[in-house]
């Protein structure tokens, strides 16, 4: 199975033999279980503009006291757009130096072409990532159509080393990964599993339904639906809430899995505020995620940043954010 594989292409209509280069830790992609909760990481930066090496490692020491199954490196929250090659490489490399073993290291190498999304995650593989985050395609989005993507994502999926994990995020495209492409997709035996961002419960449901005979994981790309998700068969969820409020995160994913339905019912509703401020309110969210890893506990003890952003008239909203957060945090 993990040598040579005969895979049924709908875009030329042949068989098409292929053979998966694999470490020795993942000489399969259905052996990999993505399982449980993700923060997707930020990425530090200097007044300069140039990564803060000494202030992830600080991050990182915050995440390993809690019970991640792992941590997403150089997705959306990561701000990836706005780093060169070489920086988005390194960041991995940072990263899986600091992270305990047994941790998961999952990084996004999705790139505009196929081409340079093939180099990428070649790079991702050997700077340690035990899978990779690909984000479709979506300059062109009038070319992006089924067989588009269906051709993009088995050429990656062929020549990755390690396992592929679809990005479904038309917020930040303007594209959906279609249906039908996921469904054939999910067949890939170096696909492993699909990260949906959009949202909708009934397409999740679907997708763990069509895909179930092929192993495949579905992971929630918000914290706002990660119950739902779970009621309709996702592994765990992505989660950028997860960076602020991991262990509550962490005991919603415990409290869906052991079927404690009622309590984990009473946690989400909880959790769904919170988790709009941080989509809707980013600058802000920042700002009052770093008021409460300070244990500051009002906004006269704010930093000057976040001072500035009251007296642009959002006091109401981040006072609103921070009381919100301290409120979770208590119950």
């Amino acid at each position: 199975m993990h040598c040579v594989r005969v895979w049924t292409r709908s875009l030329c209509r042949v068989e098409y033999l292929g053979a998966w280069r694999r470490s020795l830790s993942h000489t399969a992609a259905g052996k990999l279980d993505l399982s449980g909760i993700y923060p997707p990481i930020a990425t530090p930066f200097t007044a300069k503009e140039d990564v803060d090496y000494q202030k992830l490692e600080e991050n990182l020491l915050k995440y390993a006291k809690i019970p991640f199954k792992g941590l997403v490196v150089q997705g959306s929250n990561g701000e990836y757009p706005f780093l060169t090659e070489e920086e988005r490489v390194e960041v991995v490399k940072a990263v899986r130096r600091y992270l305990p073993l047994g941790k998961l290291l999952m990084a996004g190498s999705g790139c505009e072409s196929t081409k340079a999304t093939l180099q990428l995650t070649e790079k991702m593989a050997a700077a340690g990532a035990d899978a990779v985050l690909v984000v479709n395609p979506c300059f062109y989005k009038g070319k992006m159509d089924s067989r588009a993507m269906i051709h993009h994502f088995t050429e990656v999926a062929d020549s990755s080393p390690v396992p592929v994990v679809l990005y479904s995020v038309p917020a930040n495209t303007g594209l959906e990964l279609p249906m039908d492409a996921v469904v054939e997709l999910c067949q890939h035996p170096n696909i492993l599993g699909l990260k949906d961002s959009g949202g909708d419960i009934t397409r999740i449901g679907l997708i763990v339904h069509k895909t179930e005979a092929q192993d495949f994981q579905v992971l929630a790309g918000s914290a706002g639906f990660l119950m739902a998700a779970y009621c309709v068969g996702a592994v765990g969820g992505v989660c950028a809430l997860a960076n602020v409020l991991g262990q509550e995160l962490c005991e919603l994913e415990r409290l869906c899995e052991s079927g404690h339905w009622e309590e984990a019912r009473v946690l989400q509703q909880r959790l769904i505020e919170p988790n709009a401020s941080s989509c809707l309110q980013k600058p802000a969210f920042l700002l009052w995620w770093s008021i409460l890893a300070n244990h500051n506990t009002s906004i006269s003890e704010a930093s000057p940043q976040m001072q500035v952003e009251c007296t642009k008239g959002n006091w109401k909203k981040t006072t609103w954010m921070v009381l919100g957060l301290q409120k979770v945090l208590a119950a």
